[in-house]
């Protein structure tokens, strides 16, 4: 939903331009983190920990946690009497885990949330600790996942696509030959449980703007919380109380935002989180699914626990700035980290905002940078226009509770 254009051409807007290359390759390396789920630290403190550290004032502080590996920024800490705002990305990655190691080598798969058909001749790391040195990973690389073998293995039906491959049937292939495959296999420390991860960082795509590959969900959430951060640090705000949140677990159940939602308690929250494209999206045509793009402006949720009052001052801040926007809807549950409140029991005002891209959960995952840009941008005019309400001195509690829509004074049409 794009505010109407002037009859006078003006100069480009950031969130309008290409990204430049250092936030880019910025980009790729929060994505390119190995961070399955349970493990996620190397994004969250190796990439995105350090990256904080480099901008944030002083008067900032960095909550850690016992139970998970996230982190929030928060820019007031101590100040418990300011409205706050969480936005939360999420640094967890799916991942597949060693299920069983055969004695001819095959060491078979749990695959998790991929869809079985999407992993065949992919290359991908497994992470395993030194058998003498519990504690201690390693990287194993040079391993495919495989079902069939080939195709003369195949029965006739998978060869005509009437039939389709099952997640039992995957397994990770480290070209094991020779005696004692599965003994050696253990020596290196494999055991159930050890998580398997894609090998394809982004690259550029072919069309101008766009790029591909493995874990756009959700470093991307995460890569937009930490710019909207370093932006505000610059000109901070002095009424809102923000948290800037890389939470875990959200592949399995959002378990790792629902505890931080539950010990900080903000009166926002909000989930940033990768889309769909669903006007690409192939065989999809008989759902009705409503219409959003890549390349059109990030998304913003309406329905299941949004708020309808937190999702309006969003879009008067969008429209404002001219920054595109694209509706979506949720039913019983929005699916991502802006349900980490009503999960934790605690009372916020919610919403999820993100970027449609295509294929989810797959190597190829696709996306385009002004969605990106236009979701940095658009929060950053939020959180500035939440700072300066009544008149300067910022959104109180009251506001949020006061600001629920009345249908029952709704004018006819």
């Amino acid at each position: 939903m794009p505010a109407k254009k002037s009859a006078k051409k003006s100069a480009k807007k950031s969130w309008e331009k290409s990204m430049p290359k250092a936030q880019f390759d910025f980009m790729r390396e929060v994505l390119a983190a190995p961070s399955p789920i349970g493990v996620e630290a190397a994004m969250s403190y190796g990439v995105l920990k350090p990256y904080f550290e480099k901008f944030m004032p002083k008067s900032w502080a960095i909550h850690q946690f016992k139970g998970n590996a996230g982190i929030v920024v928060d820019t007031h800490p101590g100040c418990d009497d300011m409205t706050s705002a969480m936005i939360i990305g999420h640094a967890d990655k799916i991942r597949m885990q060693v299920r069983k190691i055969d004695n001819d080598g095959k060491i078979w798969v749990n695959t998790d949330s991929f869809l079985p058909c999407t992993l065949i001749g992919h290359e991908v790391k497994l992470f395993s600790q030194d058998p003498k040195k519990p504690g201690n990973y390693r990287c194993i690389e040079g391993g495919t996942i495989e079902a069939l073998g080939a195709i003369h293995f195949s029965e006739p039906a998978q060869r005509s696509g009437d039939k389709g491959l099952k997640p039992e049937m995957m397994y990770l292939e480290l070209q094991m030959h020779g005696e004692k495959c599965k003994q050696r296999i253990e020596a290196l420390g494999i055991r159930p449980g050890d998580p398997i991860i894609l090998n394809r960082p982004i690259k550029n795509g072919f069309s101008d703007d766009t790029f591909y590959g493995a874990y756009l969900d959700n470093g991307l959430g995460c890569f937009v919380v930490a710019e909207i951060a370093k932006i505000l640090a610059s000109s901070q705000l002095k009424n809102i109380r923000v948290f800037y949140t890389i939470a875990t677990h959200e592949e399995i159940g959002r378990f790792g935002a629902t505890a931080i939602a539950g010990e900080l308690k903000p009166d926002i929250l909000i989930g940033s989180d990768v889309n769909h494209d669903y006007d690409a999206a192939p065989g999809i045509g008989a759902k009705r699914m409503n219409s959003l793009a890549m390349g059109k402006g990030f998304t913003l949720t309406n329905g299941s626990i949004t708020s309808e009052y937190l999702n309006t001052l969003i879009e008067k801040a969008c429209l404002k700035n001219d920054i595109p926007y694209q509706i979506d809807f949720a039913g019983r549950d929005t699916g991502t980290d802006a349900m980490a409140a009503s999960l934790a029991g605690i009372d916020s005002a919610s919403t999820s905002i993100g970027f449609p891209i295509r294929n989810m959960h797959t190597i190829s995952e696709t996306g385009h940078t002004a969605d990106v840009l236009a979701a940095i941008h658009g929060m950053v005019e939020t959180f500035k226009a939440m700072d300066k309400m009544n008149r300067g001195k910022g959104l109180t509690r009251e506001d949020l509770k006061g600001g629920h829509p009345r249908l029952d004074m709704a004018k006819g049409v």
